[in-house]
């Protein structure tokens, strides 16, 4: 052997040692910039050597952990309040590892289709006077946010670095706030405005996708929600490598923005079984009941008229978004209208998500944080009939119950004992509207918003439309999905 290169050997061997204990890793969620949640206890886990000791420190806090006989471990931070200082948090072991920029907020994940997919770079192309303005190309460049974080999944976080170019969290402003969700990012705008606290966002969401690649296992039986089940030894592609593995990341909730695949495939008979199944499938996974879940109810749109294999009619939306409302019937789940927010119901991607994301964050100031406000249009509670008149009465009011626009109701039908429904006037009388039709003499069926190009205008006058509904008028009461 060269004397001469011996030095340069022993360098070598000495950082292969080196990287050969250097056995602790992390799991992609766990970075630089990212936002842990406030007011739990918040999970830091990995993978090291067995039997390896880990240490954790952050904010003074102190937390050891030893690698099982796989190589796992995990630990628990102790509850934290919020906070804007950027931290460092330390794991060490055989190496070190050291995350910078951490701050302590709120942390929420949001995920679905296209529509949550629908980038803040597409957004900005858009700005409209309805709704207020959003933020458009101009704004968009110069809009930074250091106490908002944003990580974006890229298909499969299972994978290796090469075969996956996810780039972890970063803070919003530039390429990584062009390419994440406009909705998910406009909802943490609003908490940020309303809380003042750090919001870190987890977009995980694929165009096109169907419920079903989402779910923790394969869907049996579908025919009907009597013989439909699921088979949990086969998880869906998108539950395998876009969710579980941001699991048990600490977490506030989730968002959820998804449906118009399964809407095509006129999937209402059985999206509600599925859709319940996703929600409770996720809060095991994250082993978290009580985690919220609010979801977005999709919004007009010809689906009759651009059916594939599957002929649609115009009353299938509504049908759908009734599927959708089964939901509501689990704890702590909260649903937005959207009927108002499409220009033309020719497009399936109405640009509206800045409001979207604002009615979301309403459902989350109301219920999570407290907050004294209106979070959802009128709600069918009640309807009465005398002769050919029938009295709705509705939840939600608000500050009271008017036409958006000034002008007649619109989108309300009657039906009697045939089915077969008509036209009727409504108007709003001491914050009930009162429906007749000319065409029914004794009303059976009343129905509002009940096709897939309706845009009605009754809200309250806190801005927020009216949920569509459809019941039996011989029933002095309705019984909803949800208790508020």
């Amino acid at each position: 052997m060269n004397k001469q290169n011996f030095p340069y050997l022993f360098f070598c061997f000495c950082l292969f040692a080196l990287s050969a204990k250097a056995t602790i890793t992390l799991p992609k969620i766990l970075g630089d910039n990212m936002v842990l949640q406030r007011n739990a206890q918040v999970a830091i886990w990995g993978r090291a050597d067995k039997g390896e000791k880990v240490v954790v420190k952050f904010g003074g806090q102190q937390k050891n952990a030893e690698a099982d006989g796989e190589g796992n471990w995990m630990t628990w931070l102790d509850a934290m309040a919020a906070s804007d200082k950027p931290r460092e948090l330390t794991i060490s072991g055989s190496n070190i590892i050291v995350l910078k920029n951490i701050l302590v907020g709120e942390v929420w994940l949001c995920s679905g289709q296209s529509n949550m997919e629908y980038t803040m770079m597409k957004e900005g192309k858009f700005a409209h006077a309805l709704h207020g303005t959003g933020i458009d190309s101009v704004a968009l460049k110069n809009e930074r946010n250091t106490s908002i974080r944003l990580f974006l999944v890229k298909r499969d976080l299972t994978k290796g670095d090469a075969a996956n170019v996810n780039k972890g969290w970063n803070e919003a402003e530039g390429e990584s706030l062009r390419a994440f969700s406009a909705a998910g990012y406009f909802f943490a705008k609003k908490l940020f405005e309303e809380l003042h606290v750090p919001v870190g966002m987890i977009g995980s969401s694929v165009s096109g996708s169907n419920i079903e690649p989402w779910m923790s296992g394969e869907v049996k039986n579908g025919n009907s929600p009597q013989t439909i089940s699921v088979d949990e030894s086969n998880p869906g592609k998108f539950y395998s490598g876009m969710i579980k593995p941001l699991a048990p990341f600490t977490l506030k909730g989730f968002l959820w923005y998804q449906g118009e695949t399964n809407c095509f495939l006129k999937e209402a008979p059985v999206y509600g079984f599925k859709f319940k199944h996703l929600i409770n499938s996720w809060r095991k996974l994250w082993n978290d009941g009580g985690a919220s879940f609010y979801f977005v109810q999709i919004a007009p749109f010809e689906y009759s008229k651009n059916s594939g294999k599957v002929a649609l009619t115009d009353t299938d939306l509504p049908a759908f978004r009734q599927a959708q409302s089964e939901a509501l019937s689990l704890p702590h789940t909260g649903m937005i209208v959207t009927t108002d927010l499409v220009d033309h119901i020719s497009d399936l991607h109405p640009t509206y998500k800045w409001e979207i994301g604002k009615r979301l964050a309403l459902l989350a100031l109301a219920h999570d944080y407290g907050k004294k406000i209106e979070y959802s249009g009128p709600v069918l509670k009640a309807v009465q009939v005398k002769g050919n008149i029938i009295n709705i009465s509705f939840d939600h009011l608000g500050a009271g119950i008017v036409s958006n626009n000034n002008e007649p109701l619109t989108w309300f039908k009657v039906a009697g004992s045939d089915g077969i429904y008509h036209p009727a006037n409504a108007t709003i009388a001491q914050d009930k509207v009162i429906v007749v039709s000319v065409a029914v003499p004794s009303p059976a069926f009343v129905r509002f918003a009940w096709n897939e190009a309706a845009q009605p205008n009754l809200f309250n006058k806190d801005g927020l439309p009216a949920v569509p509904f459809e019941c039996n008028v011989n029933k002095s009461s309705v019984d909803k999905n949800k208790k508020d």
